[in-house]
């Protein structure tokens, strides 16, 4: 995609993470403990990410051509979009995006953050990290150090480009479904700068009385490595994120929603449910 606006330009790769059908990711592991989930978090994940990025970024044409050397991209700041459905949809269990948006950034930068409170002040650390094992494979961490990677001007990347964001969207615009409610619930960014953890939510998707953009939870990575970098008033509004003096540096939106899930509740009088309830039994 080329995108082109009054002081815009830059063009755009989509692609997804897509379930594993063979290899030592296919059996998709279901995390249940804090252990687990931060094993799955800081090896399965990234080593999926990693699949879908460098098959964009090593990429070519018939003619030999990678994505920024094409005509129409020459010159200009290039990005790829990532999007996550690391496994199939499943109604008994967390979606693909619950939990991944914390995965991707130290995959991405090869870094990971410690933190602590020191008299009520937010101090932080950066350290290194070289590589991603889970099984019997093993990646190499810090996408943006890849060779190549420096043709890569940034990584855009959202956790809501479902059904949901979409029915949600439909209802502010005054197409609710007749006797359904849409109850929404998640996580918002904590603007408080000593903040660790982000403030918790539940609100009423109602027409008129709540608000939600079509670009609310898009997030760009900044390469520090780019030859041709993404100029942040390219994507005003968005969150961003940079990687200056070993540090990673974010600006979000006021609010910004960081992950959600969204009920949807049909209200049916007593003979409908009984019906339905004898169906199903």
């Amino acid at each position: 995609f080329k995108c082109t606006a009054p002081g815009v330009a830059f063009t755009v790769e989509a692609t997804t993470v897509a379930p594993s059908k063979a290899g030592p990711l296919a059996e998709h592991p279901e995390p249940r403990t804090p252990e687990e989930l931060a094993d799955f978090l800081a090896n399965y994940m990234p080593i999926k990410y990693g699949g879908s990025l460098t098959n964009k970024l090593n990429r070519r044409s018939a003619q030999g051509r990678a994505y920024w050397e094409e005509e129409a991209a020459a010159g200009l700041p290039f990005v790829i979009a990532i999007a996550d459905f690391h496994k199939p949809a499943d109604p008994e269990q967390l979606g693909s995006m619950t939990f991944t948006q914390s995965a991707i950034w130290p995959y991405l930068y090869g870094r990971t953050v410690e933190w602590r409170h020191v008299d009520g002040k937010l101090e932080t650390r950066t350290s290194k990290i070289e590589r991603h094992t889970y099984g019997e494979k093993t990646i190499e961490s810090g996408f943006f150090d890849l060779p190549g990677a420096e043709n890569v001007s940034a990584v855009l990347f959202s956790n809501a480009g479902t059904l949901a964001k979409f029915e949600r969207i439909g209802v502010l615009a005054g197409y609710a479904a007749k006797d359904h409610r849409y109850i929404r619930a998640g996580y918002r960014f904590d603007p408080d700068p000593n903040a660790v953890r982000p403030v918790s939510f539940v609100e009423e998707v109602v027409e008129g009385q709540t608000h939600e953009g079509w670009a609310d939870e898009l997030q760009v990575f900044h390469n520090p490595n780019a030859k041709i970098p993404l100029p942040p008033e390219c994507v005003d509004g968005l969150a961003q994120h940079f990687f200056e003096n070993d540090q990673l540096r974010t600006t979000f939106g006021h609010e910004a929603v960081l992950s959600s899930f969204t009920m949807v509740l049909h209200a049916v009088d007593d003979e409908t449910f009984a019906n339905t309830q004898s169906q199903s039994g």
